[in-house]
């Protein structure tokens, strides 16, 4: 078996393990489900996973529909965002890794340095009290926000013609992406991070797909299993997501595979930065209730 057989194998065999996890989870949960209309929950998921094979990123653009849409709660949206796309994620990365050429060390180190990180920091996000976990995503939204108005202005470095790494660079791009997985699991997104990584350090943009997509696709699966032993995410969300994301996913990348998505980027800057303003305010309102009277006063 080659190296490239093996991670698609990986990848499915740890799609399948998350989604029985999942699905028994769901089941079981069935009857706590929200009355929220499933339109809603599965355009959502259709919608973000479509620009997301493009390249756009869907944990901050999740994050803000389920803010101004009060559909989920601030608590649980880390982990319904990683439980809800991993199946749509799997499916993104089983198709680049497939068809872009990445030096295998370079792609398989990154991978699992990513997991690694995901793991570690699951455990942590899952247990957070909920004023924590808004100002972790009020933050996470702002580094996506202002990765993703670098790339608009391109102020990364010139893409170069390398597909793998080596040497210093490889440690680099290793401790790096280690941190980016510990903070997908509380909402950062890895799309937008890794590819101002991947551009800074000399290689071709299309080396950016797989990678990102095959970090995400393994350490999504087991990140998951955590939130979804603490039953730290929206089951019925989390659905949602899932049920139509694959299908966003394959029209884009089999039918649709390139938009112009620059006025798209500009408008979802500004919709994520006031994502997070809006974070923030929350944690200081919360604060502000739950003052006694004579500390609001003075």
């Amino acid at each position: 078996m080659n190296m490239k057989s093996f991670l698609l194998v990986l990848l499915s065999v740890s799609a399948l393990i998350f989604a029985v996890y999942f699905l028994r989870d769901v089941y079981n949960r069935r009857k706590t489900f929200s009355k929220t209309s499933w339109v809603p929950l599965a355009g959502i998921g259709f919608v973000t996973n479509f620009f997301d094979t493009l390249g756009i990123g869907s944990f901050a653009p999740t994050t803000s529909f389920y803010k101004f849409t009060k559909l989920v709660d601030d608590r649980v949206i880390p982990g319904t965002l990683n439980i809800g796309h991993c199946l749509p994620v799997v499916a993104q990365a089983l198709i680049f890794i497939a068809v872009v050429e990445v030096a295998p060390v370079t792609l398989i180190s990154m991978m699992f340095a990513a997991t690694l990180g995901a793991v570690l920091g699951a455990g942590v996000v899952a247990k957070m009290p909920v004023n924590k976990i808004r100002l972790g995503l009020g933050g996470a939204l702002l580094i996506v926000a202002f990765a993703m108005l670098a790339g608009i202005l391109k102020l990364f470095p010139s893409e170069g013609n390398s597909f793998g790494l080596t040497g210093w660079k490889l440690i680099v791009a290793l401790v790096v992406i280690f941190i980016f997985g510990a903070l997908q699991t509380i909402g950062i997104g890895l799309y937008a991070p890794c590819m101002a990584l991947v551009y800074s350090l000399g290689m071709n943009q299309r080396a950016a797909f797989p990678i990102m997509m095959g970090a995400c696709a393994l350490l999504m699966p087991w990140c998951s299993l955590k939130f979804i032993k603490e039953a730290a995410y929206d089951p019925k969300a989390a659905v949602g997501l899932t049920s139509l994301g694959i299908l966003g996913v394959l029209i884009a990348a089999y039918i649709v595979k390139s938009l112009p998505l620059t006025i798209l980027k500009w408008v979802v800057v500004f919709v994520i930065l006031y994502t997070s303003v809006m974070m923030f305010r929350s944690v200081k309102k919360k604060e502000a209730d739950a003052a006694p009277p004579e500390a609001a006063k003075s």
